[in-house]
């Protein structure tokens, strides 16, 4: 106990500890009463063999620990009410409880009977009938059934933004209970109930029923039990911990407070929310709960009557239990202790309240309570606690708050009353030095945990605005240098969540924190490597912060961590820090390259996609191409373009793309069916699969020993590249724009495409904009009047004045192009008087002087063609 001794504690107290110690004793489950009733209701048959004439609960409404009494009354250990009609007795109005079952009268709650162990043995005392013929029925209970497997529907709450309705199951541990459950599942016509959600269940609403198991009336039985329930709840207010000064009712249940508007609902995530809506997982079928569940609510029902004493002895007790076990949580959260220990908070007496906070904490790590401590309004109170001058409460708050801001709604809540600005404002008492004293020590821990709730507030978007406008980026930037690793790790940890902001990535450059987290690198904890790895992969998208990674000497230590391959969060991390840094060529090592080429194969996706990535920039070198063709990695990056995860498509047809530049690594794409996986890729739905293909296919036309004949060879190819000339998408458009010049370079190729119309589709997309759609159109252009009446079509399309404005672009690639396309058009003599018409003579005179020779002949042919057709004109006007 943390408290070894309590002045003034009464005998009473003791005894109460005590009764707890002994607890150990067989006792009454709801599961193992449920499963005698299914049990009795079996042997309720027609005919001669008839046991039992019938078997009725008195509610239809089961509670979340299984009973079916009011709360009022399950604090007396009271389960369920049963009415049983024996074949030659009275109807039996039984009352089922943890110390036995007995009779009560017609549904009052005093004893009229003795206390029996079990239903059968209560029934074999009352009906001779069911005495004598219980025994002479066929039981299988002894024998061991085939393992079954239960489904447990779940209704998802409406708030929480409809996740579909998932089924979970779990096996059966015990051999009689597998008997059992098997006769209740094999009765004719059973059908199963939908179980509430969490949040129904603790707001104290009925749960929903099945339409074909249970008609009206049903509904509206159980509408008058809750009603009457409700009531008689609301009367018996100071049952609770009402000894403590400002102490609240456990019976109150707090709503989970929110400011109207928009911004309830336009949260978004930065991480998936797979915490969003868990269904509970039940225990209902298992009757060996562990003792420790029954001395917990024992414990909860202490407090909830308890003085002072008792209820710090009991916070006490309750901590000497393993919190961390699931049976331990859910016990606590089935007999209403979540309410109690929230209530405490709001108590005058800090050791409750540290008492309540530790219990918290621990249990909060379960999805399912860390929903109920929001659904009754702890996090507002934890947020006010973070104003307390109490270290000791600050932290146990903090803490408790970053496990519970686990899922969307609680980190909304967080939000809307004011805990961001108070969480940054913890990060603001942390000294710098290794060496602390013991008050130190809790200023370093207030900031700690102050992290971590930040942390998990982090991933919602306006969370990570929430902390910039309230200053946390410069505290940040001063905890990074705390030599103390579990400070480090929620810091990083919060500012590489926030990296995937534009915003935050400007100051981690502008507040130095690169060079911490490059130093970081080199410690020795794995965990505080991932966040740092992970940061600078956000942060790389930069082309600053890649030129501080290497002028920090980053660079080094993260291929150096490519060699922990076991630890693939870390492995994922790196690689993807390695991939972003080698958008800058500098920064390409090949010593690195040799290394990724290694982790091509039996790693995961989310690495596999950074190190295809890396190896995709880094094959922009033609030296780098040369090595990854040497250490084997055309052969696997080839095999992966045989997979379905998006963005590792996207990145490996770039590679293979990158690499068929070289004509020794194209003559293995080609020998390995690589350019056929390309062009398959082109089917893809996702556009940008679509443009990666397309402009990893020019390369392989351009390096093919026969590019015209293979191309010929892919059977529908050719129609399906000219129908992505159907896209919206400005890159699809481009890549295959690009694509098409390559392929009318064949004179067979050209042919089919244009009788597949590629005239009309190109000349109906030069009114684009888009200078990196302008050039590749210009160079298909050009390329395809080079068919037949080619070069008549587009003028009669309209596409001759829309390539004139072309040449005014600021782009000089789009110049040298579209000058090529013009050149190619004035063979026309209509185009040629298009061409005058919208200025272009003047335009192409300036372009006549460029220093790019090829802009310069096109130009200047141009300008011949339409000067020959004025001469032509000249002539045959005046002889």
């Amino acid at each position: 106990l943390l408290f070894a001794t309590v002045e003034g504690e009464d005998s009473s107290v003791l005894r109460l500890l005590e009764e707890v110690k002994e607890g150990d004793q067989v006792r009454l489950s709801p599961a193992a009463v449920k499963n005698d009733v299914e049990l009795l209701k079996s042997f309720c048959s027609e005919g001669e063999k008839r046991v039992l004439t019938s078997v009725q609960y008195t509610s239809d409404y089961e509670f979340t620990n299984g009973c079916r009494t009011p709360p009022w009354r399950q604090v007396h250990g009271e389960i369920c009410y049963l009415v049983i009609k024996p074949c030659d007795t009275q109807p039996l109005h039984i009352t089922c409880s943890t110390a036995g079952v007995f009779l009560n009268g017609e549904n009052a709650y005093d004893r009229t009977s003795d206390v029996y162990r079990d239903l059968v043995t209560l029934l074999k005392s009352k009906s001779p009938h069911f005495a004598e013929n219980i025994n002479k029925q066929d039981f299988a209970v002894q024998e061991e059934p085939p393992t079954q497997k239960v489904q447990h529907v779940e209704l998802v709450d409406a708030e929480e933004q409809g996740q579909p309705q998932r089924s979970y199951e779990h096996q059966e541990k015990n051999v009689h209970e597998k008997a059992r459950q098997q006769l209740v599942q094999n009765k004719p016509g059973g059908k199963k109930k939908l179980e509430p959600s969490l949040k129904w269940k603790n707001l104290g609403l009925a749960s929903p029923y099945d339409e074909a198991d249970d008609k009206k009336s049903k509904k509206n039985a159980v509408s008058e039990k809750f009603a009457e329930a409700q009531e008689k709840m609301q009367k018996k207010a100071d049952v609770s911990v009402s000894s403590l000064p400002g102490r609240q009712s456990s019976n109150k249940t707090k709503t989970p407070g929110g400011v109207g508007g928009a911004d309830d609902f336009s949260e978004s995530s930065s991480e998936s929310e797979e915490d969003e809506e868990q269904p509970e997982r039940r225990t209902e079928s298992n009757t060996d709960l562990p003792s420790e569940y029954w001395q917990i609510q024992k414990l909860v029902k202490y407090l909830k009557g308890g003085n002072q004493t008792a209820t710090v002895i009991a916070l006490c007790s309750m901590r000497d239990f393993n919190l961390a076990q699931e049976t331990c949580q859910l016990a606590i959260r089935d007999v209403g202790g979540l309410e109690v220990l929230i209530n405490l908070l709001d108590t005058e007496e800090i050791k409750c309240k540290i008492g309540s906070l530790k219990i918290l904490k621990e249990i909060s790590r379960n999805s399912q309570i860390r929903r109920a401590i929001a659904d009754l309004g702890g996090l507002q109170t934890m947020v006010k606690i973070l104003d307390s001058p109490d270290k000791d409460l600050k932290y146990l708050a903090a803490e408790t708050i970053a496990n519970v801001a686990k899922f969307r709604r609680a980190r909304r809540t967080v939000r809307q009353h004011g805990g961001i600005m108070r969480l940054v404002e913890l990060l603001d008492c942390v000294p710098d030095s290794a060496a602390l004293t013991e008050e130190q020590e809790k200023d370093v821990e207030v900031a700690r945990c102050g992290a971590l709730a930040l942390w998990s507030c982090s991933k919602s978007t306006r969370n990570k605005e929430a902390i910039r406008k309230a200053g946390g980026i410069p505290l940040l930037a001063r905890l990074l240098k705390s030599p103390h690793e579990n400070m480090l790790i929620p810091v990083v940890g919060t500012l590489q969540e926030c990296a995937s902001e534009r915003s935050y990535r400007i100051a981690i450059q502008t507040e130095g924190m690169i060079e911490d987290l490059v130093k970081n690198l080199n410690c020795d904890n794995h965990e505080l490597q991932m966040h740092c790895a992970s940061a600078i992969f956000k942060c790389a998208e930069d082309k600053r912060t890649r030129d501080l990674v290497r002028q920090c000497e980053g660079l080094q230590p993260l291929v150096t961590l490519l060699s922990q391959a076991d630890n693939k969060q870390l492995l994922a991390a790196t690689t993807g820090a390695i991939w972003k840094c080698s958008i800058s060529m500098e920064n390409v090592d090949y010593k690195a390259l040799e290394t990724l080429v290694g982790l091509l194969t039996d790693q995961p996706e989310e690495v596999l996609v950074n190190v295809v990535g890396a190896l995709g920039e880094g094959a922009q070198k033609p030296a780098n191409r040369a090595t990854i063709r040497k250490c084997g990695g055309i052969q696997p990056l080839v095999n992966l373009l045989t997979g379905t995860n998006q963005a590792l498509l996207v990145n490996v047809t770039k590679a293979v793309g990158a690499c068929a530049t070289e004509l020794e690594n194209m003559t293995i794409i080609d020998r390995l069916d690589g350019v056929r996986l390309l062009w398959s890729l082109l089917k893809n739905p996702n556009p940008d699969v679509q443009a990666s293909a397309a402009w990893a296919i020019c390369p392989c036309i351009e390096n093919a020993k026969d590019s015209g004949e293979m191309v010929r060879s892919f059977v529908g190819g050719l129609e399906l590249i000219v129908n992505l000339l159907k896209s919206t998408n400005k890159e699809v458009l481009a890549s295959v724009c690009a694509a098409i010049a390559k392929i009318a370079k064949d004179e067979e190729n050209l042919a089919v495409i244009t009788d597949h119309g590629v005239v009309p589709m190109l000349a109906k997309l030069t009114n684009t904009t888009d200078d990196k759609l302008r050039r590749h159109l210009a160079e298909a252009i050009a390329r395809c009047c080079m068919w037949g009446s080619n070069r008549v079509l587009f003028g009669e399309a309209g596409a001759v004045a829309p390539l004139v404005r072309y040449l005014k672009s600021k782009d000089t690639s789009v110049h040298q192009a579209t000058a090529q396309a013009l050149f190619q058009l004035s063979k026309d003599p209509n185009n040629c008087i298009t061409m005058h018409d919208n200025g272009v003579v003047k335009l192409l005179l300036g372009m006549m002087g460029s220093t790019d020779e090829v802009l310069q002949e096109a130009a200047a042919g141009c300008v011949a063609n339409i000067r020959r057709l004025a001469l032509a004109n000249e002539k045959a006007r005046y002889g």
